[in-house]
């Protein structure tokens, strides 16, 4: 006999014929199903217990349209500036690790979008499908007016990504200026004297962690940053730093990196090429990722708390499905100093 069955080999369908089976309304088998204390605990678990018996499953479509919540969450990743970039990239995929964590620990389900916004009103679409309860989105990418607009009529969505005074939508993130001066300032502090960035400034985040190694040279007396292209796109990286390195070998002695993959992809290329890390070139990265300690040589890296920064966001939206306010939270960075310098 198939024991999903039970002991009576019948499969009960829905409220009404297990109501029937255990002698109540089909009401109360719905509250008792529910866990509600109005349903005295005896009967409440005799019915838990024919319901296990007879393998039936609530419906859950019809549980969602009583309360008005689907019980989904969207996550999305906009690739406005990048649309060559994966999800598979390091990055994305340790940050959706600890939000869908976050969110399935607490009974939601996660739908996740890569949107290459191709249209004006591509998170409009998303937030009134009524497929969602709320929508977490990672990385503002060059779509920061797009989610302020949305934001302006739909509270629960939370991003990751830069905060400026005023603005609407809640942000949580690292204080990227502040990330990109540490790597300038350990760059300096270990002899290195001239410095490039690696990464492609489009978007709030890379572009602040340029700003801020343009003020940590600037504050030691040194000639900016060169600023070199490179975009987050695994396919493009590394040829794009390939054709950097004559420049580099050149004219350059310190590298602060605009993400740990970049800097992971200029470690294999100046030793393809026979720079010496860290004695000839220094390199930093930006985020901390597992990876990075798995490099040869180590990497030194600017750590933003990916794991911390998941729980805010988690909590805020949590914050703004109850009808409360959630401010913009701002991560202190930290220098993590391995190998590479």
């Amino acid at each position: 006999m198939d024991e999903g069955l039970g002991r009576t080999g019948r499969r009960v369908r829905n409220i009404a014929e297990l109501a029937k089976l255990a002698g109540v309304s089909a009401g109360t088998v719905s509250r008792a199903l529910a866990g509600k204390s109005l349903v005295n605990a005896e009967t409440r678990a005799r019915i838990q217990a024919l319901a296990a018996e007879h393998d039936f499953r609530p419906n859950q479509m019809a549980r969602r349209l009583r309360t008005q919540r689907t019980g989904v969450i969207g996550v999305v990743v906009p690739l406005g500036h990048e649309r060559r970039q994966h999800i598979s990239d390091p990055f994305f995929m340790t940050m959706l690790g600890h939000l869908a964590d976050a969110l399935t620990e607490n009974g939601y389900d996660v739908m996740l979008s890569r949107i290459i916004p191709d249209a004006e009103d591509w998170l409009e679409a998303i937030v009134d499908s009524g497929m969602l309860d709320g929508v977490l989105v990672i990385g503002q990418s060059t779509q920061f007016d797009a989610i302020e607009r949305v934001a302006g009529q739909y509270r629960p969505l939370v991003a990751w990504g830069s905060h400026w005074e005023g603005q609407v939508h809640c942000a949580i993130g690292t204080d990227n200026v502040g990330g990109g001066r540490l790597a300038g300032e350990h760059l300096i502090a270990r002899g290195k004297r001239r410095l490039a960035f690696l990464g492609e400034v489009r978007t709030p985040e890379i572009r602040q962690r340029y700003e801020g190694v343009v003020a940590a040279t600037a504050a030691a007396g040194l000639p900016p940053p060169l600023q070199l292209d490179t975009h987050l796109a695994s396919d493009v990286m590394e040829h794009e730093i390939a054709a950097h390195v004559a420049r580099i070998g050149r004219d350059i002695d310190g590298l602060a990196c605009a993400s740990d993959v970049i800097a992971m992809n200029a470690l294999r290329v100046l030793a393809d090429h026979g720079l010496s890390v860290p004695d000839a070139i220094g390199v930093v990265g930006f985020d901390d990722l597992p990876l990075a300690g798995q490099t040869v040589p180590r990497l030194t890296t600017i750590r933003q708390d990916i794991a911390a920064g998941a729980k805010a966001m988690v909590a805020a939206l949590y914050a703004r499905l109850a009808g409360e306010d959630s401010p913009s939270v701002e991560m202190v960075p930290v220098l993590v100093e391995r190998d590479s310098t």
